[in-house]
């Protein structure tokens, strides 16, 4: 988790999705080279460690059958998630070589991101908690997953409602005449192309 997520957001999906999972758990900083818990998950040889980004070389969680998620990711794969912002979790993996040099897996985004107040690069950018869940339900079909996973966005859903009800309140400083209770897909992003969401080396 980036410092800055860390810090200033301690509602962030990130967070919530840390509480929800019994074996999650959250390591700050921006470069990893050197940070002791990073290597040692990495260093451990009954983990194999892969890196939730897209790429041109991940592996697709959507498209693989379970025989060919379990021969890539065997019985014990433990995933590393860059939580922040989109520019902080570019920079996050420039800098972090050990995460780079990770395997990478990715999947097909079928669902918009319900976080229609934060704005996001791009329609395949998810919130954590919103990527985390889709992961979940994936590895879930390759038998490497068996979380109950019907109740995960509920924390995620209910900041929304409040945070739009805050919108729809005449007296807040955010008052939006245009606002909507509804929960809907995001469909609007920002504009800037140089705002690319995938590194590539």
């Amino acid at each position: 988790m980036h410092p800055k997520e860390y810090k200033k957001q301690k509602n962030g999906t990130g967070h919530m999705t840390n509480l929800q999972l019994d074996n999650a758990e959250i390591i700050v900083g921006v470069d990893f080279n050197k940070h002791q818990r990073v290597n040692e998950i990495l260093a451990d040889q009954n983990n194999a460690s892969f890196l939730l980004y897209p790429g041109k070389q991940s592996f697709n969680l959507s498209t693989s059958n379970d025989t060919e998620m379990n021969d890539f990711m065997g019985q014990r794969p433990y995933l590393f998630i860059l939580d922040g912002t989109w520019p902080c979790a570019r920079k996050m993996l420039k800098l972090s070589t050990n995460l780079q040099q990770l395997k990478r897996v990715s999947f097909d985004n079928t669902i918009k991101s319900k976080f229609i107040i934060k704005q996001q690069p791009e329609s395949l950018c998810l919130s954590t908690i919103e990527s985390v869940y889709t992961v979940l339900n994936l590895l879930k079909t390759g038998g490497l997953e068996n979380c109950d996973t019907g109740k995960f966005l509920v924390p995620f859903e209910k900041m929304i409602e409040y945070q739009l009800d805050y919108m729809l309140n005449p007296d807040s400083k955010n008052y939006s005449k245009t606002a909507s209770k509804e929960i809907a897909p995001k469909f609007q992003y920002k504009k800037k192309t140089q705002r690319s969401t995938i590194l590539e080396s």
